[in-house]
């Protein structure tokens, strides 16, 4: 077991690395402590000279006594001619992106590919080791303090584990998306993971991620103010932002709207410390400015704060064509649309991933002509057949 502790080490393994077809990644980190994930482990393997296994593995120690820098692999990452093999990818990304500002370009997810092929929603690399490269993962050190040294056998073991078998499933699903002409879908998903915009957190749009009771505009505005500190004050202090309050008090605190102190100490919700220093002066401050704002300046609570008006029925015509075509191609239903994107194309919203690109291809062309009438659904034995409205009008069960 190869364990780089040394600048000099990163950089010859990433040398070999960048004359590979590709490189597989993993990281372990910490995020309970803190509002960024803490880098403990950088875990890669490449392929051997006859096949995917039998290459070189190493575990690269960012936390090594005495320090090492990064920069070789961030080279790496920029290399356009070898592929960065990764499992569910996003946590790995938004590490990579703060810890070195890049992104791994090209980029491979095993975990995307897999539910392009047919392999479920959402399939664990467990799942896939087992199915795909007839292998097992000891999962005895997932859960783990690996910023702790020194680390034992279990868990280095458990760390190359997660890179080795990797090799093998990424090689039978780039096969399988060749032959089945996917891998541009697979390529238009991968673009959202490696735009540095998913990973940002502005403070001024914290407030889109909290669900709310009330949409009336007054309220969001304190909301958005209230959630506006706490991003910013979590940013800064590198802490967890439900370590500044949750939201529960934030939203009991936009309800109440203290003004003072004393008005804070009404606040059953909220935790002891945020009463006092500066987090109880930034509420304070939040509050006052969320007061402040002019009703054309409101929040726009949006279409999903607002309320759709859905169709229940055609919502529910619209998950039976999901599920058909979903079974009909073998792609993953949760990939294609999820229960609140039916719902708004059955409330009229068009504005949707699910009806653009190759999700169009597979489920939205269809879903648009069943909202317009142009198609049916029909029963045959345990299977449900689209049908032409014009070719058949007299199907019963017809949408519109």
């Amino acid at each position: 077991m190869h364990i780089i502790t040394t600048t000099e080490a990163l950089a010859a393994f990433c040398d070999r690395a960048s004359a590979a077809d590709y490189v597989t990644i993993d990281t372990e980190f910490l995020r309970e402590r803190t509002y960024y994930a803490k880098l403990c482990l950088i875990q890669m393997a490449l392929p051997g000279p006859d096949g995917p296994e039998g290459g070189e593995a190493v575990i690269v120690d960012p936390l090594a006594e005495g320090g090492l820098s990064l920069a070789p692999l961030a080279e790496l990452m920029r290399n356009e001619s070898t592929v960065k093999v990764f499992h569910a990818a996003r946590q790995d990304l938004e590490i990579f992106w703060f810890e070195m500002a890049v992104m791994p370009r090209p980029l491979f997810d095993t975990q995307v590919a897999a539910m392009v092929c047919g392999h479920g929603d959402q399939v664990g690399y467990e799942t896939l080791v087992r199915k795909l490269a007839r292998g097992q993962v000891d999962k005895a050190s997932r859960f783990t303090d690996w910023s702790r040294r020194p680390l034992t056998e279990a868990q280095l073991s458990y760390a190359l584990a997660d890179v080795t078998h990797l090799r093998v499933i990424y090689e039978k699903l780039a096969r399988e998306l060749e032959a089945t002409g996917r891998d541009r879908w697979v390529a238009e998903e991968l673009e959202l993971l490696i735009d540095p915009e998913t990973y940002i957190t502005r403070p001024e749009d914290a407030w889109k991620r909290i669900k709310t009771r009330s949409n009336g505009g007054r309220f969001l505005a304190i909301v958005r103010e209230l959630a506006r500190f706490r991003e910013a004050h979590a940013q800064s202090r590198d802490v967890p932002r439900n370590r500044v309050f949750k939201d529960d008090a934030l939203l009991e605190l936009a309800s109440i709207k203290p003004a003072t102190h004393d008005d804070l100490r009404r606040a059953r919700l909220l935790l002891r410390e945020a009463r006092k220093g500066e987090i109880a002066e930034g509420i304070l401050a939040a509050v006052a400015a969320g007061q402040a704002v002019a009703p054309g300046d409101f929040p726009d609570p949006g279409p999903d704060r607002a309320g759709l008006h859905v169709n229940p029925a055609l919502a529910d015509l619209l998950r039976v064509l999901l599920k058909a075509r979903c079974e009909a191609t073998g792609v993953a239903q949760k990939l294609v649309a999820s229960a609140s994107d039916l719902d708004a194309i059955a409330a009229g919203e068009r504005d949707l991933p699910a009806l653009r690109g190759w999700r169009r291809e597979v489920f939205g062309a269809d879903a648009l002509r069943l909202c317009a009438g142009d198609l049916a659904l029909g029963v045959r034995g345990q299977s449900v057949e689209v049908i032409e409205r014009t070719a058949a009008p007299g199907v019963q069960g017809a949408a519109g």
